[in-house]
């Protein structure tokens, strides 16, 4: 066999084992974004993939033992308990009334087995009625800086 046959040969094989690993690493890492309702009318390819729900965290539901905290996602008024169980430590937002995305898988016992929780506040982040939106750490331009001079 020729020697340039022989390299052609050996990068083909290192081109398709590298493809393969990127196609599996790819299908193995992928979550799908769900709401709750949509949730609700996946069936039976729920308990197959990898999810991500977002809801609001209904209020006076979070139940803290140990390590795993238990909670209410809703939208509506569809609701999907959720059981967080990880070292890792809750978002400083994460409280009843917060928007919430879990990423997880959903359990055969009705339960949504989340491994990461993300939280925000919305009114955390919302302007004061009358006033614009600044982000932490910047000041509004005083009122006469506002106008354009000529």
């Amino acid at each position: 066999m020729k020697p340039y046959v022989k390299f052609g040969l050996l990068t083909a094989v290192i081109i398709g084992t590298l493809a393969w690993l990127a196609v599996g690493g790819i299908s193995e890492t992928k979550s799908y974004y769900k709401e709750v309702a949509e949730l609700k009318k996946m069936g039976d390819d729920v308990y197959t993939k990898r999810l991500r729900v977002a809801g609001d965290v209904a209020e006076g539901s979070v139940q803290r033992s140990g390590s795993e905290v238990r909670f209410l996602l809703k939208q509506n008024d569809l609701t999907i308990p959720v059981l967080y169980d990880s070292m890792d430590p809750l978002p400083d937002t994460f409280k009843g009334g917060a928007q919430a995305v879990a990423h997880g898988k959903m359990g055969r016992d009705g339960v949504f087995h989340a491994n990461k929780i993300d939280a925000k506040c919305a009114s955390k982040y919302e302007a004061k009625p009358g006033q614009k939106y600044q982000p932490p750490g910047q000041t509004a331009p005083p009122a006469s800086d506002t106008k354009a001079s000529f």
